[in-house]
């Protein structure tokens, strides 16, 4: 299944963007950046946490109290007293720990530019126009239940919640599609067609699933789309979607004896072709849990990966592909220098990059968000 709309380019990649810093922090030697970050910590104290999501270079993860997925994170967030939440994440995230937290906690994404590409390819418009076609081509018996990934924004996480859907993770999909299915007669998967797909193929359904391109304007039809039980939206996570089985075959060739583990944000050939699929959190686990001298591959992005080769040099973990290929370039945009920037900004009493999400649309999110807890 080749994508169509959204071809990765990495040569467009922009790296380390210190453009919307102050001068000052745009030249920051690495030690003295580590020793201004230490310092205003130590001046903060309790009043901040850190959040440091896996897919975070060395340099962000090391000053992180918490490491970890995104809604694990938030969670973390949420049972802290802090008063200020540093989210070393992408912009989704920090909008889910605002949902979650309390309200007089303020959640800080330390750079605006780190805005994760697949959550932006379900805009508001777009699933509502969406939505209205396939709605209005249903028999007036059958209803379709919208499901969003937790990679989305938090409108979409509210729309969800007012068509009477929910939000899922990647450890729960397949429970989310059977609580839709529970509901209602469709599901309407947004926004990542590979773990839709995945997950379909997990419950036998794979013969019941039909694409929504909302960028092809004589794509399918609504009236067709919905004669399939899942109607998966047009959008993937830009290194999952990299990843090829030829990139399996070489590290089998090389590591006879790996294991491969990868995402299901993966195509589905991958999938088919590894050992193993799980979320991040199966992803370290599956490594913590094995035996020394054992090889494992994995396929996601490449600082997880590196993290686990120096959490665990017991055993054999490696890329399977580049480190370019395996590269985030949102979460890339949480530069240290932001994040010394924000901490001394907090320490002079201002806060910079808070993310908040409007009241109603809060309100709706955390109704998707409290269906999926109730899987």
């Amino acid at each position: 299944m080749e994508t169509a709309a959204f071809e990765t380019d990495l040569s467009l990649f922009k790296y380390d963007n210190l453009e919307q810093l102050p001068p000052a922090y745009r030249d920051l030697g690495a030690d003295e950046r580590t020793e201004r970050i230490e310092s205003a910590l130590d001046t903060l104290g309790d009043d901040v946490v850190i959040l440091g999501h896996n897919y975070q270079r060395r340099e962000i993860v090391e000053h992180a109290d918490f490491i970890g997925d995104s809604y694990q994170l938030s969670k973390e967030a949420a049972e802290s007293d802090a008063d200020y939440v540093i989210f070393g994440g992408v912009t989704f995230m920090a909008e889910s720990a605002d949902i979650i937290t309390d309200d007089d906690q303020s959640v800080i994404l330390p750079s605006m530019e780190a805005s994760c590409p697949m959550a932006g390819m379900a805009e508001a418009l777009q699933v509502d126009a969406a939505w209205a076609e396939l709605t209005a081509a249903l028999d007036d018996d059958e209803e379709i239940i919208p499901i969003t990934y937790m990679n989305s924004y938090a409108d979409l996480k509210a729309f969800c919640a007012e068509q009477g859907g929910l939000v899922c993770t990647s450890s729960n999909a397949h429970k989310a599609f059977e609580y839709a299915f529970e509901k209602g007669d469709k599901v309407l998967f947004l926004p990542d067609k590979h773990l839709g797909e995945n997950t379909a193929h997990r419950l036998g359904m794979a013969d019941e699933t039909v694409e929504w391109d909302p960028w092809d304007a004589e794509g399918t039809d609504a009236a067709d789309a919905v004669k399939n039980d899942i109607i998966l939206w047009e959008g993937y996570c830009q290194v999952h979607e990299r990843f090829r089985e030829h990139h399996i075959e070489s590290v089998r060739e090389e590591y006879p004896d790996a294991n491969v583990i990868v995402h299901p944000e993966c195509r589905r050939e991958v999938v088919e072709a590894a050992d193993v699929a799980g979320s991040t959190s199966t992803i370290c686990e599956s490594v913590a849990e094995a035996d020394p001298g054992e090889t494992w591959a994995i396929g996601t992005e490449i600082h997880l990966t590196h993290h686990l080769q120096r959490w665990h040099p017991e055993v054999n973990v490696v890329p399977l592909c580049g480190d370019a290929c395996m590269d985030c370039n949102a979460m890339r945009q949480i530069d240290p220098n932001y994040l010394a920037w924000v901490l001394e900004e907090l320490v002079e009493g201002r806060e910079r990059n808070v993310i908040e999400v409007a009241p109603e649309e809060k309100e709706l999110a955390q109704v998707a968000m409290d269906r999926m807890l109730e899987i």
